[in-house]
């Protein structure tokens, strides 16, 4: 199979990958399924990545209909060992407009029911994450994001909600009192999925909006947020081509890279063969398979 050490998951208004050369697209299989499309590879200024739209080309999968588990096992089949995450968000606090870019670094779930981990059937293992996302990826981001002049704020709260619809007023004003900096409804899971998978995951929050509870901008509406969309957009290609330069010929030192080392609890000979088959691209180098 192909490789790429850089995954990108473009979320709402970012279907595509400008400047790539060298496109193919693949279609892979996982254990969890196909993902959300087909993926597509390039090199980007000579480095290679793999591209994902997270919600299918044209937008066909709701944020509760999205494959989650088999996006990230699709990366870690690839070789990711990074991924940047672009995802449209509202703003919960007046500092971020919209237009403006946060790289958060936390979050906070409001989801129901959504599958997080690859794990279960015969095996068990606990990944600390109190700190969700790859601080080195982030600042690698931001750094990209200031160098060509872009609004971009490091750290923040992204508050994951369930969707699709949008708050209420009283969600919105709740939210902020706790002190939630962006909503949107898609990366928690990829940040915990890319833990376990032991990929770096860092998200791009691009701001389309101030949600319903601020007083000047009280309806938010599918003409403004694609209006602030395609603009982010722009920006968004702009930091991940910058980033991807950065990051190139780099080696991780953050250790993430071996998050599951004592994290899988049960007993090697207790695991089921078919469950290490399964997840043999996670866990085979400590299980074997």
């Amino acid at each position: 199979m192909e490789k790429a050490t850089i995954g990108i998951i473009g979320g709402s208004g970012l279907y595509q990958m400008e400047g790539l050369s060298d496109v193919r697209e693949i279609s892979i299989d996982t254990p969890f399924g196909k993902p959300s499309d087909n993926l597509i590879l390039g090199t980007l200024d000579g480095t290679p990545v793999a591209f994902l739209a997270r919600h299918g080309r044209g937008h066909r999968l709701m944020p509760t209909e999205l494959p989650f588990r088999a996006n990230i096992y699709a990366m870690k089949l690839l070789g990711v060992e990074w991924i940047i995450s672009a995802s449209a968000v509202g703003s919960l606090q007046e500092q971020y407009a919209p237009t403006d870019i946060v790289v958060p670094d936390q979050f906070f779930d409001r989801t129901r029911g959504r599958v997080s981990t690859f794990f279960g059937e015969g095996v068990v293992a606990h990944i600390t994450f109190a700190h969700p996302v790859c601080d080195d990826l982030c600042n690698v981001i931001a750094d990209a994001g200031e160098s060509i002049g872009v609004k971009i704020h490091r750290g923040g709260t992204y508050l994951n909600m369930e969707g699709p619809a949008f708050s209420t007023l009283a969600e919105s004003r709740l939210y902020r009192t706790w002190g939630m900096d962006v909503i949107g409804m898609t990366n928690l899971q990829e940040a915990k999925l890319a833990r376990v998978a032991e990929i770096c995951y860092a998200t791009m929050a691009l701001v389309t909006d101030y949600d319903c509870w601020h007083p000047e901008h009280d309806a938010v509406t599918i003409d403004m947020i694609i209006e602030y969309l395609n603009k982010n957009a722009v920006n968004a290609q702009k930091i991940i081509r910058e980033a991807v330069n950065r990051l190139t010929g780099s080696r991780r030192e953050c250790g993430h890279s071996s998050a599951l080392k004592n994290a899988i609890l049960t007993q090697r000979e207790a695991i089921p063969a078919a469950t290490k088959k399964k997840l043999n691209a996670i866990i085979g180098k400590y299980v074997g398979e």
